[in-house]
């Protein structure tokens, strides 16, 4: 992913209220359940740092967050390195409140390129990738 590419956006609806919706995205044990289950820690406070360790294809991707930003029940935004690789994005994740149901917005914002040369890091990829989590995965675990 480039910063030269425009932001990767993944839109969901759910009937499950706010508060359930901002608990699946910030509660490390919900967390776990339908994003990464070898995430050791989190916490929805500006600061907060946490590291877990993903492999594919014989390569280690160390995933390294970052709170920036919280807004109660509406903002989150985490900086996302891998490490040992160049590259950094910002991934926003906001609930919209609506009439009938709530929709999840997550936006990927490049804020410094990505080897090219790796699959992992292609557009493609991340779109794949966060369609299989909030259209996939969190779906299935906000029906439950």
């Amino acid at each position: 992913m480039l910063k030269s590419d425009p932001p990767i956006v993944v839109e969901q609806s759910f009937l499950a209220t706010v508060e359930e919706i901002w608990a699946a995205l910030t509660e490390p044990d919900r967390m776990r359940q339908w994003f990464f289950e070898v995430m050791p820690d989190f916490k929805a406070e500006p600061g907060f740092k946490t590291e877990f360790h993903l492999s594919n294809e014989g390569r280690d991707f160390p995933h390294l967050w970052e709170v920036v930003e919280v807004v109660p029940n509406e903002k989150l935004v985490v900086n996302w390195k891998f490490g040992g690789y160049p590259g950094s994005s910002n991934v926003i994740f906001e609930v919209i409140k609506g009439e009938n149901e709530n929709i999840v917005r997550v936006t990927t914002e490049v804020l410094e390129d990505h080897p090219q040369d790796i699959p992992e890091f292609q557009r493609e990829s991340g779109v794949g990738g966060w369609q299989y989590f909030i259209n996939g995965q969190l779906k299935d675990f906000l029906q439950a």
